[in-house]
């Protein structure tokens, strides 16, 4: 471990609060390309093949390392795919491909160390790999948790030496949802078991002097994710480790959603100087997932490696995190602000605005495009599931009335001259806020940075209870420099709600584009809007700050910026307004075909706003995954599906042609129900 490293950290999670700064871990040797230290931050997925189909397996690789991956990783759940993997790495290196392999094991030790002879990396799970997982309510004493620890110590000690003997990495991978029943018993579901049940297991490899390790801590739940790994490197600091990480939200989904839930987990946690490899889990075809972590990726391509804390003693950078006071980095809290107008702050959800100054504002229809349904032939607007709660006018005056529940903001010099000021706020300056003689009774928004709180000019500020802040930067590091204001206004006493302003721009927002991988230009300008909004605004808010967002992109069009928007919330648990579906991006162990089913399941409940549906290929993650989802469909068979309550099972080998109809009576019976014509569909 490096010494100053410890030092920098003193107990964090990581270098700096306020200023990008990544943070260095042990180089880590995987075939041909090392991983960690001042390394690029690596790519890589996994196939979704029968890992006995040597061809069809060799040639899924050969795209997926086309697309951008640096490492590829296959399923190896027997010995018998274990020793294939001979046959698919000699294919690999016959047509010149000498990407490094990684064998994805769980429960069987054997064919780890099969594995570990013919590939770089293997990775095992640790709540699954020699432990026990029957999601039994079975406490373990102190003597009979250290006896487990001591079994599971001798079933694992022989993989180790082969790893050494052959240089195999290896990655100690966490799953939410596959907690030993041990870890549960001691620390249940939480961050603090995923951690403790990696420590273990890195402890143990440290005890065996094996150092080639690789962690990650996966979930489905962004917030669970982020704080995961956010404990895993202060407990590995205090320890004196610094292995390298892999990020990961598991069964993120697909399409919009997938990138969305995806970006707000590895996002937040890169922007935090956290992570050494990437790997994007989408119910897509593999190759479709690098470019989206490759977009990831290259945002931080030239920012500074190790910059030096300026702010190590400050209370805002520093003791916040664990005083109790404002922000706690492992458990979510929910920035304290006054509820204004029964709208915003407090405990409203989140409000979203959309600038819609450079649009047809001659026709109500343009409010279709943020929410609001107009029906010429009624004269009236219905609102759709999600719609925007602002919308920005700035100077531009609209010729018709708009929705009487939503809210319009006009720069103040407009504002002011507009006779009937109904739902219309004035959108301020700073200097102009202060000096205004006539402002809004109940909300006015004003524009500040982070560096304003630091001013005369800011002290100078009338503070009541019509206040909303509307926080903007123009930094490089503008995640950090916007969570640096939240955390002067926390230690300032401020407490009026903000809203996190970001403006983007494509083809200028990333100022290395020209430094990018070849597949970036596979990317639409829409998905980079997606994951950048989703790490900038997504990453505050899994903080707990954040009273509304505005995402500003004058290039994209607005249905796409009211998804995201919505996107973000719901990916963020801050603001609910669809169904969530937690569906595994498919492997080798895959039962069915995941893309089919998953649009199968959605077409009959995406309606079910609020309800989590899990769709799981396999048995590996499906209860435990599931523990964060409603209901769950999962693989048990061919043609076999279990259905399952949380993490109880209701039916067992259902036929796959009667599983979803099956899976709508459970709903049903439980009252969750809704029939289309209820929500207007």
């Amino acid at each position: 471990m490096n010494p100053e490293a410890v030092k920098i950290l003193e107990g964090r999670y990581c270098n700096s609060l306020s200023n990008y700064s990544r943070f260095l871990t042990r180089e880590v040797a995987i075939g041909d390309i090392a991983m960690g230290g001042n390394n690029p931050i690596r790519i890589q997925s996994m196939t979704t093949t029968d890992t006995m189909d040597t061809l069809g397996t060799v040639e899924q690789t050969i795209r997926m390392v086309e697309a951008g991956c640096d490492y590829v990783r296959i399923t190896a759940p027997s010995v018998k795919e274990a020793q294939n993997l001979a046959n698919i790495k000699k294919e690999l290196r016959l047509r010149g491909y000498n990407v490094p392999l990684i064998a994805d094991i769980h429960f069987t030790p054997n064919a780890a160390e099969v594995a570990a002879r013919i590939v770089e990396k293997v990775r095992v799970n640790p709540g699954n790999y020699a432990d026990k997982k029957k999601f039994e309510n079975f406490e373990y004493s102190s003597t009979e948790y250290r006896a487990e620890l001591d079994r599971i110590y001798k079933k694992f000690t022989p993989l180790v030496k082969v790893c050494k003997e052959y240089g195999t990495a290896m990655r100690i991978g966490t799953n939410h949802g596959s907690l030993s029943d041990r870890i549960m018993s001691h620390y249940g579901d939480t961050p603090q078991g995923m951690v403790e049940s990696a420590m273990e297991f890195m402890r143990m490899c440290q005890d065996l002097n094996f150092y080639n390790l690789v962690v990650s801590m996966k979930a489905s739940n962004p917030q669970v994710m982020v704080q995961a790994y956010r404990l895993l490197v202060e407990t590995m600091v205090k320890e004196g480790m610094n292995y390298p990480l892999h990020l990961g939200v598991t069964e993120a989904g697909d399409g919009e959603d997938g990138r969305i839930k995806s970006a707000v987990g590895i996002g937040t946690l890169l922007e935090d100087g956290l992570g050494d490899t990437i790997r994007v889990s989408l119910t897509e075809d593999p190759e479709f997932e690098a470019p989206v972590a490759i977009a990831l990726a290259n945002r931080y391509t030239g920012r500074q490696l190790n910059a030096v804390d300026v702010n190590l003693n400050s209370k805002s950078d520093n003791q916040l995190i664990h005083s109790g006071e404002g922000f706690s980095p492992y458990s979510y809290n929910r920035r304290h602000t006054t509820e204004l107008n029964t709208f915003i702050g407090g405990h409203q959800v989140p409000r979203v605005i959309i600038d819609i100054s450079s649009q047809n504002l001659k026709d109500p229809a343009v409010l279709s495009a943020v929410g609001y349904l107009y029906s010429p032939l009624l004269d009236k607007y219905s609102m759709a599931e999600q719609s925007t709660d602002f919308v920005y006018l700035a100077d531009q005056l609209p010729s018709f009335s708009l929705p009487g529940n939503l809210k319009h903001l006009y720069n103040y010099t407009t504002w002011i001259l507009i006779s009937d000021k109904s739902n219309c706020h004035p959108l301020f300056g700073l200097q102009e806020y202060i000096k205004a003689e006539v402002r809004c009774s109940s909300l006015n928004l004003v524009k500040i940075s982070s560096a304003d709180l630091d001013t005369e000019l800011f002290s100078q500020l009338p503070i009541d209870n019509t206040l909303v802040f509307v926080l903007e930067t123009t930094s490089q590091n503008a995640m950090a420099d916007q969570r640096q204001a939240f955390l002067k206004m926390t230690e300032m006493g401020l407490e009026m709600p903000v809203i996190i302003h970001r403006s983007y721009k494509v083809g200028v927002e990333d100022l290395q584009k020209k430094n990018l991988k070849s597949t970036i230009s596979n990317l639409t300008s829409v998905e980079d809007f997606q994951l950048y909004a989703a790490t900038d605004l997504g990453g505050l808010l899994i903080d707990g700050f954040g009273d509304g967002i505005w995402a500003d992109a004058p290039d994209i069009s607005l249905p796409s910026i009211l998804s995201t928007s919505f996107g973000i919330l719901q990916a963020t648990r801050s603001r609910i307004s669809k169904t969530e579906y937690i569906s595994c991006p498919s492997c080798g162990r895959t039962l069915f075909d995941l893309q089919i089913t998953t649009q199968m399941i959605r077409n009959r409940t995406d309606h079910l706003k609020g309800l989590k549906i899990a769709i799981m290929g396999c048995i590996v993650n499906g209860p435990g995954e599931m523990a964060d989802a409603d209901y769950g469909y999962v693989g048990t068979g061919p043609g076999k599906i279990t259905l399952y309550r949380g993490r109880d099972v209701v039916k067992k080998n259902v036929n796959s042609d009667d599983a979803l109809d099956e899976l709508i009576g459970i709903i049903r019976e439980d009252g969750n129900w809704i029939e289309l014509e209820e929500v207007g569909i």
